[in-house]
């Protein structure tokens, strides 16, 4: 079975057939193949996401982004302007110095500076201290309430 094809007959206009003749009767005007392009067809809400998905990537600095779905992620996509930060950049010069001592067969002791303070350090997340357990929670004693009863 032959392959579909566009034509363009000079006085009828395009149509679609298998074989290079045109399909009305006694016409005998010249047939040539032509090759059209479908149209493009891109919905507002298409066009509404590129544009969000260009703005996001001009507000992060990223020059390859992706628009992804729901519970996707931008994994492995990188900023185009890569910038250490301090924390970075020091964990970068303690990796490499790792490599060289590595390398040189010596094993000198890595000095580490003290982590910085953060507000969830002081915090208490619960435990067997506190009368958080699994037999406490499963025995519907967890949730009690601390104070005095009132009324």
């Amino acid at each position: 079975m032959a392959v579909l094809s566009d034509y363009k007959c000079d006085k009828h206009g395009y149509f679609e057939s298998r074989k290079a003749a045109c399909p009305m009767k006694g016409c005998d005007a010249e047939v040539y193949v032509v090759f059209l392009q479908a149209p493009g067809m891109v919905s507002d809400k298409t066009k509404s996401t590129d544009k969000r998905v260009k703005q996001l990537a001009v507000d992060f600095d990223m020059s390859n982004i992706k628009s992804t779905r729901e519970g996707e992620n931008q994994a492995g996509y990188f900023k185009r302007n890569n910038k250490f930060t301090e924390k970075e950049h020091a964990e970068a010069e303690k990796m490499v110095a790792e490599k060289r001592r590595a390398k040189r067969g010596t094993k000198e002791p890595i000095i580490e500076q003290p982590r910085e303070q953060r507000p969830g350090d002081a915090v208490v997340w619960g435990g067997e201290k506190m009368g958080m357990d699994m037999k406490s929670i499963l025995g519907g004693r967890y949730s009690a309430p601390v104070g005095a009863k009132l009324g």
